[in-house]
């Protein structure tokens, strides 16, 4: 809804003193949200991780929200039906909005099926806020990895409703950065990443610097 639109709850947007680009001054760097999609097992958390590891390391302010973790509290109440996964995209994308406005480089990892409903989180974001991440990996890949065991269970009928198996996910036609975990390891994601947001400055140069010093830190 637009801040000045006539709403039929008489709610009116409170400006504050402190804004953004205040919180941008004070940490030193922009905040943005990079939104991870892909299937499961594709290594979405993985890589949002170890990038946060990476980044935390270096003094940038993060916040990683992880599909399991938000479905364990915030969206308890919400299943996997269209309607539901709909919504559980909708809340995520207002929440690390919040966290975009408080000046934290927010990361975002969730499956995210269906092209409308990224179209629709992009949408809350203002230009340059809003990177969308797609971890492409072959089903075959994702399935013989099954970290959590959840492509055994959808195929033998356990699960319904499972991306790749009894509902479809729409690969996005234009993500900002595209990942191949099939055939790069993490730390080469986190490279790519990295590289991608020091060109368009949403990041510092030092960035990329100081991370060959931390490689030994982080794991692969």
């Amino acid at each position: 809804m637009n801040r000045n639109q006539v709403n039929p709850h008489n709610l009116t947007w409170q400006n504050t003193s402190v804004g953004k680009r205040d919180r941008h001054n004070r940490n030193g760097h922009e905040s943005f949200v990079l939104w991870f999609t892909g299937l499961s097992g594709a290594g979405k958390s993985t890589v949002a991780n170890l990038l946060e590891q990476v980044l935390f390391v270096q003094g940038i302010h993060t916040y990683l929200l992880d599909g399991d973790n938000v479905r364990m509290g915030l969206n308890s109440d919400l299943g996997f039906s269209a309607v539901e996964r709909r919504e559980n995209i909708r809340r995520v994308a207002e929440v690390a909005k919040l966290f975009v406005d408080a000046g934290v480089v927010t990361l975002t990892a969730f499956i995210s099926p269906y092209r409308s409903d990224r179209r629709m989180a992009r949408s809350l974001y203002a230009d340059r806020e809003f990177i969308e991440v797609y971890i492409d990996c072959p089903i075959e890949v994702c399935a013989s990895r099954d970290p959590k065991g959840l492509y055994r269970k959808a195929q033998a009928g356990q699960i319904k409703d499972f991306t790749g198996v009894a509902a479809p996910y729409e690969a996005p036609e234009q993500a900002d950065i595209v990942l191949h975990t099939d055939r790069q390891t993490p730390w080469e994601s986190v490279q790519q990443i990295l590289q991608y947001l020091v060109a368009r400055e949403l990041l510092p140069a030092e960035t990329l610097l100081e991370n060959s010093r931390e490689t030994k830190e982080c794991p692969r």
